[in-house]
């Protein structure tokens, strides 16, 4: 199979979808690997590099989209390649399809076939090309609201983990999963006060047996958001209903209780954001106020540490992007556990049901896309 890896044309993304240890590896099974020039250079890779590791380094998309079976990206097609997409063709990257209605008409009218990473399962239901970035994205959640509650940055002055006889800043997380987890121990780390709510009674058993004194987990619940957040100083949203826009947990009633200067992050803005607050940022431009309130809501976090972001996103994605190069996307589909529910849209066909919701559209079962 010819793999094209894409650079990233997104504002701020400075991801790339393969490193050159994965190139190595498609080529030692004998597939062809192009990559488009510069792809990786944000992410400390050059062009000679991939070329040492086999690839085979192309000057345009154009080009990549014009020879590449497969296409991988990391974060969604941007509206300059809509046109590129050839029909059958696969593009295997991070959708979010329901904060994109413009972008699921397109992908239809190319009759390609949308692979996503945040909604392939594993064995056990989990979301393993998710997870690396959740991860990231939960630390980072952490320390960009330690930094904008900086007053030099606009916020409240106060200093995340307090210090000897001050109290240390409240920190209010809204869910339980690997962005809410990760982001309590990095906060309960820091020595910030810590309430971390899901709507899990077994998940909040889990939270519960592993988080460190400061951490408190709880059930969450609309009344108990209202009480938590007039506290807070910084709120990390985190939640996720895979291939679904995030449900609006914060009104702008509750921001308005809150302290000034105060901080919000919205780690669920790329699909669609938890707070009714929110608007998407960028890197350049991340943050922004309403009611007093900082709001971070930056979309592709994880591009602001691309090496550490690309190295964990490639161990994730290789093992999946070669079962397709190897046997073929039916295939692959029917022997991997989970990578059917990757397909969102295939051959014009919404095969997602979250994506179909999300836009009052009609609803496909993937087996009868393709046949």
């Amino acid at each position: 199979m010819i793999i094209g890896i894409l650079k990233e044309i997104k504002e701020q993304e400075n991801r790339v979808a393969m490193t050159p240890a994965g190139v190595e590896v498609m080529v030692a099974n004998g597939h062809t690997v192009c990559v488009e020039q510069s792809a990786g250079r944000a992410s400390g890779f050059d062009d000679e590099t991939y070329t040492r590791a086999g690839a085979q380094v192309l000057a345009s998309p154009e080009a990549i989209y014009a020879d590449a079976e497969m296409v991988m990206h990391v974060k969604e097609p941007q509206p300059s390649e809509y046109g590129l997409i050839r029909e059958d063709q696969i593009v295997f990257t991070y959708f979010h399809f329901a904060a994109y209605e413009g972008l699921v008409q397109a992908f239809a009218q190319s009759r390609g076939i949308a692979l996503a990473y945040e909604t392939i399962e594993d064995s056990a239901g989990r979301l393993p090309l998710l997870t690396p970035m959740s991860e990231v994205a939960g630390r980072m959640a952490v320390q960009e609201a330690a930094k904008y509650l900086e007053r030099t940055q606009g916020g409240r002055g106060i200093l995340l983990g307090g210090v000897t006889g001050v109290a240390p800043a409240t920190v209010l997380i809204l869910g339980g999963g690997t962005v809410g987890t990760q982001a309590a121990l990095m906060a309960t780390g820091l020595g910030a006060q810590v309430y971390l709510l899901e709507n899990n009674l077994e998940r909040l058993r889990y939270l519960s047996a592993i988080m460190p004194k400061n951490c408190i987990p709880l059930m969450a619940s609309p009344a108990l958001i209202r009480e938590k957040i007039s506290t807070a100083d910084a709120v990390i949203g985190a939640v996720l209903l895979p291939g679904a826009k995030a449900p609006k947990l914060v009104s702008r009633e509750m921001i308005r209780t809150m302290k000034t200067g105060a901080v919000v992050v919205d780690v669920a803005i790329d699909q669609g954001g938890c707070f009714e607050t929110s608007k998407p940022t960028t890197h350049d431009d991340p943050v922004y106020e309403v009611e007093g309130v900082l709001h971070y809501c930056v979309s592709n976090m994880p591009g602001a540490v691309p090496i550490t972001s690309t190295m964990a996103l490639t161990n994730a994605t290789l093992p999946y992007a070669l079962a397709i190069a190897n046997g073929g996307l039916l295939e692959a589909a029917r022997e991997t556990p989970g990578m059917q529910k990757g397909l969102n849209i295939v051959r014009g066909h919404i095969t997602c049901k979250g994506v179909a919701e999300a836009f009052g559209l009609d609803y496909t079962p993937v087996e009868k896309a393709f046949y």
